[in-house]
């Protein structure tokens, strides 16, 4: 626990720094970030007998990145309408070894990683010029969305989970995740919508859509939290890759430590 603690300063610190400090940095860090979840996506399912376009994704995702770091979104939209042809045409000329649902599983990946973590960069660098004054000094307006988004999703895990633990009683869908109960959602949509409707008075934004976004980050979220627990359930943890966070704070991989964040970068 105590390990599980430093490291998780430490990469509080860290996230911090990196979203503080923006630019080439921030955008390095999303396109690594991308580039290691796609590993893990292809590896997990490498494990399964399924061939994946590991080469093509690489080059979709920096292809996607770069589309973000430029601001263009016609760029972005050529750019994954290409990916998808690049690997619809691998499962033709290669198709002994890549099938259709090779490429089918590939595209899904790629676009689930790609368009986040783009979204990610172009919201960090949105309205430079913006300069929003707080307490704490003066926020870029794409920094305070970051925060928002960042904060807003810990908020509803946080919530989510001492509320559940502490008076639920009725489960939500025992189906996907036995855990989860109707009390820890319901804690998590109260506790975040008052969380971020905060941040927009900290921020000096209209409050009223700050609630609203803060009851929608909620939803998403568990619905984030449900979908990590069904990536898990279709890999065997014994066949998670060997590159992996999972003993970085006790998150896991890279990719299930997104998932319910990355919905919100394409969503803000």
């Amino acid at each position: 626990m105590i390990t599980r603690i430093i490291t998780g300063v430490i990469g509080i610190a860290l996230a911090a720094f990196i979203i503080q400090t923006g630019g080439t940095l921030f955008a390095g860090f999303a396109l690594v970030l991308s580039l290691v979840a796609w590993f893990e996506y292809a590896r997990a399912f490498s494990e399964r007998g399924m061939a994946l376009t590991m080469v093509t994704g690489f080059l979709g995702l920096a292809l996607l990145w770069y589309a973000g770091w430029q601001g263009n979104a016609e760029l972005m939209v050529a750019a994954s309408a290409l990916i998808v042809l690049v690997v619809l045409l691998e499962s033709v000329l290669l198709r002994s070894a890549v099938s259709i649902m090779d490429s089918v599983t590939s595209v899904a990946g790629i676009l689930y990683f790609g368009f986040p973590f783009t979204f990610m960069v172009m919201l960090r660098n949105a309205q430079p010029d913006v300069q929003i004054a707080t307490q704490l000094g003066d926020f870029a307006f794409g920094c305070a969305m970051i925060w928002i988004m960042f904060i807003g999703t810990w908020a509803s895990d946080t919530f989510a989970y001492f509320t559940g633990s502490a008076i639920g009683r009725h489960k939500l869908c025992p189906s996907i995740s036995p855990n989860k109960t109707v009390e820890g959602f319901l804690g998590s949509v109260v506790g975040t919508t008052a969380v971020v409707a905060g941040l927009g008075v900290f921020f000096s934004l209209p409050v009223q859509e700050m609630a609203a976004l803060g009851l929608a980050i909620s939803i998403l979220a568990t619905l984030g939290r449900s979908g990590r627990v069904l990536w898990q359930n279709a890999i065997p943890a014994s066949r998670i890759p060997a590159i992996s966070f999972r003993d970085m704070a006790g998150y896991g991989t890279a990719l299930t430590a997104c998932c319910s964040r990355r919905r919100w970068f394409t969503i803000l």
